[in-house]
């Protein structure tokens, strides 16, 4: 059994990395007051630009690796740009959020794919090459612990790991952190107080938007390799990982560790002996029924801001 957790480990934490990412970006703009469902579209624009840019990138800089953090640079930039439909939308149009962020999910698919064949004609981009894995030095030799954290790992690993810290001190140790969470919970007494509301909704909706952009293409550097017009709902995996973990950034670091060791255990059932007597549906549903008995759990004590999706009218009480 110890045998089999060493072996899952290293990719269920390369899984995970994306999923937590685009969770944290949710928790922001969730946290100002916005329900950004358009997550999935969000991965999916930043893989699109980051595949494409890193491809570029490497035809101009052969092995030059800053071709990836490059690729990885503008794919946040997109992802922020586009999360910007969304927010005009909830923000300045008052429209109902979750129709604008599923009209995101459905305009990013085909746009993407739509470039993607006229640039490559068959629709999918597939890097050169992506970051290669490496074991932390003296921290991998440590007893239990190293094999399981510290062997293949990437560094946009600890890159996500350290925004996690910054933007955990961010929401509840700098004054920005209060505002934003002031307008996802009383958005009229913090305008009272002299705060924007709209500004810290754009600024929330616009960090989802590059953190997600972020996530779908260390997708692409890590264990995807190639651009294919999906994210494989990742967005939406990510956002019952935000409800899962209550709306904290550590209560999202745990859910999104769980749901990535469920998924890596369903996607490597068959090829591992120990896990190959479970029948292979029952392990790939299991996330998701998770997920479903979470939620229901957890919905009567759930912790949402407490005027998330709520439009704001300035004003108004």
């Amino acid at each position: 059994m110890w045998t089999t957790i060493q072996q899952i480990a290293p990719y269920a934490i390369i899984f995970t990395i994306p999923l937590l990412i685009t969770a944290l970006g949710a928790l922001f703009s969730e946290r100002s007051g916005v329900v950004n469902i358009g997550l999935e579209g969000l991965m999916v624009v930043g893989s699109f630009t980051g595949a494409l840019v890193i491809l570029k990138m490497q035809e101009l800089m052969p092995g030059n690796p800053m071709a990836i953090w490059l690729g990885l640079l503008i794919a946040m930039v997109a992802g922020l740009l586009f999360s910007l439909l969304h927010a005009f939308a909830s923000i300045n149009l008052s429209a109902n959020q979750i129709i604008s962020g599923t009209a995101i999910n459905m305009i990013a698919g085909a746009l993407t794919v739509f470039l993607a064949r006229n640039i490559t004609g068959s629709g999918n981009i597939r890097i050169t090459n992506g970051l290669r894995p490496f074991d932390v030095p003296f921290l991998s030799d440590i007893p239990v612990i190293g094999s399981l954290l510290f062997t293949r790992t990437y560094p946009t690993t600890w890159l996500i790991l350290f925004i996690l810290v910054v933007s955990t001190f961010v929401l509840y140790k700098t004054p920005f952190g209060l505002r934003l969470r002031a307008c996802g919970e009383h958005p009229h007494a913090a305008e009272a107080a002299g705060i924007s509301v709209r500004k810290m909704r754009y600024i929330g909706v616009m960090i989802s938007g590059a953190f997600s952009g972020l996530g779908g293409a260390v997708i692409i550097v890590t264990f995807g390799g190639e651009f294919t017009g999906t994210v494989a709902g990742l967005g939406f995996l990510a956002l019952a990982s935000l409800i899962f973990g209550q709306w904290k950034p550590m209560g999202v670091l745990a859910a999104t560790l769980f749901f990535g060791f469920a998924s890596t255990i369903a996607n490597v059932s068959q090829v591992i002996p120990t896990l190959a007597v479970f029948p292979p549906v029952l392990l790939k549903i299991f996330p998701y029924v998770v997920t479903l008995i979470a939620l229901i759990v957890f919905s009567k004590s759930s912790q949402a801001p407490k005027a998330v999706g709520e439009p704001f009218d300035s004003g108004k009480r």
